[in-house]
């Protein structure tokens, strides 16, 4: 179970510090995984080449431009564009499912028949387009899995019985031997530390904001980052078998066996698209048998065809979804797809991670507190510390060497700088002796025992410096909490008729402590990925629809396994960043929120939409049947509620439609 960084200042074990003098530089983030390229994919290219000759045929078409040439492009459009629908709807006929892009492919031919080629034209690109975004959504997510191997390093230290080593193929490690990891090296597989003491960053598997100190008898994963001391590892677990493994495998499955994604009116695609089809041959061939003649029957038939057709009804769902996606883009917060836009409008439980979600994922000093005695005030403290920690690489001491900055302190030079994993600091300042590091290795006879729990309950790492030998200081570190997130809690609550959970890899105390700071009661903390995904897993199965927002790694095989993932995109991992539904790229926690109301909106537009395209397809189709309907007549009912819907849908697109916080 991970510690928190309270309980391990109690324990003794970690303090600040950089890297010992021979230490390799810590090593960084694989590089971003290779990107499959737009045009890799042919539904991506079919798509820009039905869009560019719909493009072309426009200006002749609207001007009266010859026909031929028009009539080409655009017939050079339908192809491009509808012959991968057509071809997929005539394999889905043969197995006895009626597929609605071959409806629409049929609609569009039945369009251009009558002379409405442009309106056909329009559909084929629209439907190539959609297609072509959900294929790019599909490889983009693979390659970020992909990409997820790297975490894991190729190649592992192992050290033989003789004390000799040799590199081995780190996938090829037994459980049993036993691996060595330098300084800055990823750790080859998931064990135990039997030998050697270090800080290791595993932000990647436990989401903890500040590197763990490690020593005999603790485990350790594959793919986090040791820090400045030796370790020696006894491997646990088969290499196929690590926790990041478990994640690749995990995002891969959540991938593969999430329910189908459908918008609202393809849930009742293939009843209306067999009853249309079946209709308009009992329109054609009833009055046909009763001596109606080819071409008055013929006329009825596409007549009827035209005015049933469901165009109205795609743009009722996607205007608004769309415009909703475009007005959420603007405010920071990027929905992948117009069902994903949908599907946050569906959520009825939150879950939250704890570290760059609810707080920003930075430690920041919080508390300057110089000690009775030591003849200093709060800059001078912190400077005399932040030039002690200068050359530290520890996240505590960029934390209180970059609030001297903010403070225009002047540093002073250090010499003699030393740091020992899990201990802290040393140099010499001016001629002092400083030290910095944790309470129990500095403070061990308990002195100041009060101002050091004062600081723990509140949630901070507290650090102590001495001078000479002598405490001058003790300093507050944590990592803040996001200003929005109490407000962001109380909004969600009230959207879902629920409190948000707390879903966190980081241990109790400082989940529960962040947690009563934003109203959340639901703790489930010291997590590993397959547990928060057990937790998605059993709210869905209770019939819930789970909105999990997360930004690591870690969070990434929950955000997958939800009914909707929503990444924080300043500091999410690439993992989270392409298997989430949603980014917030501006970081701003209320967004969440905000676009969950959006959708909801976009979705009532939907039904007000359903509604108009109904009655007009109703009254236009009893029109026909019960009477003449002309065919321009048709064509303009049918055209009037498409344009009717198209445009009630794009409401959404006004700034005053993203929903504003409260106090706003």
């Amino acid at each position: 179970m991970p510690t928190s960084l309270d309980q391990r200042e109690q324990d003794g074990r970690p303090g600040t510090g950089g890297p010992a003098p021979d230490a390799r530089p810590t090593t960084a983030l694989p590089p971003r995984p290779r990107r499959t390229r737009a045009l890799a994919l042919p539904e991506v290219r079919w798509a820009l080449a039905a869009l560019g000759l719909f493009l072309l045929a426009l200006p002749p078409y609207l001007l009266g431009g010859p026909a031929w040439l028009w009539g080409a492009l655009f017939a050079a459009a339908y192809a491009a564009g509808g012959w991968e629908p057509g071809l997929e709807g005539v394999k889905a006929l043969r197995e006895r499912t009626l597929d609605v892009d071959l409806l629409m492919v049929v609609a569009a031919l039945g369009a251009a028949a009558i002379g409405q080629v442009l309106d056909g034209a329009l559909l084929i690109v629209i439907f190539a387009t959609s297609g072509a975004l959900e294929a790019l959504a599909t490889a983009r997510t693979a390659d970020s899995v992909r990409g997820l191997l790297d975490l894991a390093p190729a190649t592992a230290t192992r050290l033989l019985p003789d004390g000799s080593e040799e590199t081995v193929d780190a996938a090829l490690l037994s459980v049993g031997e036993t691996v060595l990891v330098r300084p800055g090296e990823r750790i080859g597989a998931d064990g135990r530390v039997v030998g050697g003491a270090s800080e290791v960053d595993q932000a990647t598997i436990t989401g903890e904001p500040l590197p763990v100190a490690k020593e005999t008898g603790d485990e350790v994963f594959a793919g986090t980052v040791n820090g400045t001391g030796v370790l020696r590892v006894r491997v646990g677990r088969d290499p196929s078998d690590s926790v990041i493994a478990r994640i690749v495998r995990m995002v891969e499955e959540a991938s593969r066996t999430k329910a189908p994604t459908q918008l609202f009116i393809e849930k009742v695609e293939q009843r209306y698209s067999v009853s249309m089809v079946l209709a308009t041959l009992a329109v054609f061939g009833v009055p046909l048998a009763f001596g109606d003649d080819l071409t008055s029957a013929l006329l009825r038939a596409m007549t009827f065809m035209i005015v049933a057709s469901p165009c109205a009804v795609v743009l009722s769902t996607m205007p608004p979804l769309l415009s909703a996606i475009a007005n959420a883009g603007r405010h920071g917060v990027l929905a992948k797809s117009a069902v994903v836009m949908e599907r946050l409008g569906q959520v009825d439980t939150v879950a939250l991670d704890k570290t760059g979600t609810l707080t920003e994922g930075t430690p920041r000093l919080t508390d300057v507190l110089p000690l009775p005695g030591s003849g200093l005030d709060a800059d001078a403290l912190l400077r005399l510390t932040a030039s002690a920690e200068h050359a530290g690489e520890h996240p505590l001491a960029r934390a209180v060497v970059g609030a001297a900055r903010e403070r225009g302190l002047v540093l002073a030079a250090a010499d003699g700088f030393t740091a020992a994993p899990g201990r802290g600091v040393t140099a010499t300042v001016e001629g002092r002796r400083i030290e910095v590091g944790a309470p129990a290795r500095l403070l061990p006879d308990g002195d100041h025992a009060e101002s050091v729990r004062a600081l723990e309950e509140a949630g901070r790492t507290a650090v102590a410096v001495l001078r000479d030998g002598k405490p001058v200081g003790i300093l507050g570190v944590a990592d803040r909490l996001r200003p929005d997130a109490a407000a962001t809690v109380a909004a969600l609550t009230r959207l879902t008729g629920r409190a948000p959970t707390l879903l966190t890899g980081d241990n109790e105390r400082a989940a529960r402590l962040v947690a009563e700071r934003v109203g959340i009661t639901d703790v489930r903390a010291g997590l590993l990925p397959e547990e928060k995904v057990a937790a998605v897993r059993g709210w869905e199965a209770e019939g819930r629809r789970v909105l999990v927002v997360g930004d690591g790694v870690n969070d990434a095989p929950a955000l997958a396994a939800a009914h909707c993932g929503i990444a924080m995109g300043r500091a999410g991992s690439d993992l989270a960043l392409e298997t989430a539904d949603a980014v917030v790229v501006r970081d701003e926690l209320a967004a969440v929120p905000a676009v969950v109301a959006l959708s909801r909106a976009a979705h009532r537009l939907v039904v007000q939409n359903l509604v108009i395209a109904g009655v007009f397809i109703t009254v236009l189709v009893a029109w026909d049947l019960a009477g003449t309907l002309p065919l321009p007549l048709g064509v303009a009912g049918h055209e009037g509620s498409t344009v009717l819907v198209g445009l009630n849908g794009l409401r959404l697109l006004r700034a005053a439609a993203w929903p504003r916080p409260e106090g706003h």
